[in-house]
């Protein structure tokens, strides 16, 4: 089949994934959209299926959370046949990933006929369709490539569908709708683009096209149809809403993630490889034994661990996954980062690496923890998507797309390297400042504006998904801040940083948040970023990040939280002073407040940072 385009690994767990409408660029130049391919297509085009494919990634905490036995990296390389070609040599091909063309109506633009895909001229092998009667007009191209059209028609619960173009134009009375259709334009905006009937003239403008009650005043219900999958179309109650196929809200990924911690990243762990899955599916501990005995100590690297060694090292291990909290993976991970230095035999890891650091003198008393991570490894995992509005698991009645006809055994995930600065502030100084009255009254005001913006998208559905707390706010607009900072002081982009928010009250508080940046390549990155944690390193670059928060350019609308009247998300920020590239941010730039660091003019005492910028001056 011919390549259409190539991703990067990446954006198939974040933009591209399986069922997200991807645009690419024939060789030609032509324009072609497709929607990519289910997890059965991906087992298709392997050789090797399921979790005997070599390419193939494991993290046990992540996958107890899951309920899967491991994860598969997105189809990069070539891949053995298992046979030879014409030279003897072992033949092999390129891995894949199947696409389906989605959109199947396109238009000419230079005609405006508006058809699907069979009543365009395709030639065999390729992908590009052309218009028959405008191509090799005088002063024409050879060949007139026809555009995918703009609109799709997609619901909550993730099903993908045609717009209904013949139903949404007016047909004059008598019309037999027997006729052609035209997408005519007369001007810029949807409100000068219409669908014109070639038989009886009859049409109608798009302009009202995308309203979200648009499609059900002409009697169009959800078709419940998934393209990506190889399955019939099922019965779905969701209103069904027109948009446009690169918008935003055409696909949310819904992303699980956890980073490395002791034990689970050691040799030890990644030589068990396959074997961990069967060792966590026997019956009773009394079979670890045999099973070692039979199937891994034959084959064993280490040749200094003893059988009991062995047994006992699986045990342990197995105790620890069947405790895991999978409710809050982070609960460990903010252990672990603020237990100290690592034991020698941690320390002997590949991927986790801490350095703690001294808190330094200005920060006594406010900090808790500095730690210069010098080496993580972090999974993460598609589990699937949602179309529309984000996936909230609170709502009623709302479905998680799949990626699969069945649920199966594996998902997609990629694993990335890095390092990065934790930061965790001192509780009882925390405690102290979030139940001051003038806070516990901010937070009140965002929380109801919140509130009344989800009620309005959702229903009555409680609770909100997101817990918004001072610590919270403070800990994620903080996060924003230091970011930013550490963008200006050591030449990292902020769109290459990311935040890891660790925030949680009652018997097992945090308080803490991790920027890290990473690769997909085992070696990592430079250790830039995480020399920057050094003690009187991140001491100064913390003082100078609350400080770019005292100003903004867009004060005083920022300040007074006029920018952000109409998010009913944010208060005092917006993309002046606090607002990250999304990739940066686990919030979509949501829930962000610099008063709560540095206070307002009316109200300086309202920031928790306030006292340490009065001494400081």
């Amino acid at each position: 089949m011919p390549e259409i385009g190539k991703i990067r690994r990446s954006q198939v767990i974040s933009t591209y994934g399986p069922g997200a409408i991807i645009d690419f660029r024939s060789p030609l130049g032509a324009p072609v959209s497709a929607v990519s391919g289910g997890l059965e297509d991906w087992e298709a085009l392997a050789i090797r299926k399921g979790l005997a494919n070599d390419q193939v990634i494991y993290e046990p905490r992540l996958q107890h959370k899951l309920q899967v036995d491991g994860f598969r990296l997105p189809p990069v390389g070539k891949e053995y046949t298992g046979g030879k070609d014409k030279t003897g040599r072992l033949a092999e091909r390129d891995r894949q990933i199947a696409a389906l063309r989605f959109p199947n109506w396109h238009v000419c633009p230079n005609c405006e006929v508006l058809q699907p895909t069979a009543q365009w001229r395709q030639d065999p092998g390729t992908d590009e369709l052309s218009c028959p009667a405008c191509s090799g007009k005088p002063g024409g191209p050879p060949r007139q490539f026809v555009v995918p059209v703009r609109f799709v028609v997609a619901c909550e619960n993730g099903h993908l569908s045609e717009f209904p173009w013949k139903s949404w134009c007016e047909h004059k009375e008598g019309c037999d709708r027997s006729k052609p259709l035209s997408l005519v334009s007369s001007g810029a905006g949807l409100g000068k683009l219409a669908v014109r009937c070639d038989g009886c003239g009859g049409q109608k403008s798009m302009g009202s096209a995308l309203s979200k009650t648009a499609l059900t005043r002409i009697g169009h219900s959800c078709s419940g149809q998934s393209p990506w999958l190889p399955k019939l179309p099922e019965a779905c109650d969701c209103v069904p809403m027109a948009i446009q196929r690169g918008a935003s809200n055409a696909y949310f990924p819904i992303v699980e993630s956890a980073i490395d911690i002791p034990p689970w990243g050691d040799s030890f762990q990644e030589a068990l490889g396959n074997h961990w899955r069967q060792l966590t599916k026997l019956d009773d501990r009394s079979q670890i034994r045999d099973f070692v005995k039979n199937y891994i100590m034959d084959d064993w690297v280490d040749v200094h661990l003893s059988l009991d060694d062995m047994v006992a090292r699986i045990t342990l291990r197995l105790d620890l996954i069947k405790h895991t909290n999978t409710e809050n993976l982070r609960i460990e991970e903010y252990a672990h980062l603020t237990a100290g230095q690592l034991s020698e035999v941690e320390a002997d890891r590949t991927s986790f690496q801490i350095r703690p650091e001294a808190i330094p003198q200005r920060w006594d008393g406010m900090l808790a923890h500095v730690v210069r991570v010098e080496r993580l490894r972090e999974v993460r995992a598609l589990k699937g998507f949602s179309r529309l509005t984000p996936f909230m698991a609170e709502v009623q009645g709302r479905k998680m797309a799949p990626l699969s006809m069945q649920p199966r055994k594996w998902l997609p995930a990629v694993e990335v390297f890095g390092e990065g600065i934790f930061l965790a502030f001192n509780e009882t100084a925390l405690q102290a400042w979030e139940s001051q009255p003038a806070v516990l009254l901010r937070i009140a005001t965002l929380r109801a504006a919140a509130l009344r913006e989800w009620k309005a998208r959702n229903g009555e559905v409680l609770p909100m998904p997101t817990e918004l707390s001072a610590r919270f706010l403070l800990l994620h607009t903080l996060s924003h801040a230091f970011i930013r900072r550490l963008s200006l002081d050591c030449g990292y982009s902020s769109a290459s940083v990311r935040e890891r928010l660790y925030v949680g009250a009652g018997d097992q508080p945090m308080a803490g948040f991790l920027v890290y940046t990473s690769a997909p390549d085992s070696d990592g990155t430079l250790g830039g970023l995480s020399r920057q944690g050094r003690s009187d390193r991140a001491g100064a670059t913390l003082m100078q990040a609350i400080r770019d928060m005292e100003w903004c350019a867009s004060d005083p609308l920022c300040s007074s939280g006029i920018n952000a009247l109409s998010d009913y998300s944010n208060l005092a920020a917006c993309h002046c002073c606090s607002f990250l590239p999304e990739t940066a941010c686990e919030h979509f730039n949501h829930y962000l407040d610099r008063a709560l660091l540095v206070g307002l003019p009316d109200d300086p005492d309202l920031g928790f940072f306030t006292d340490s910028l009065r001494q400081d001056r």
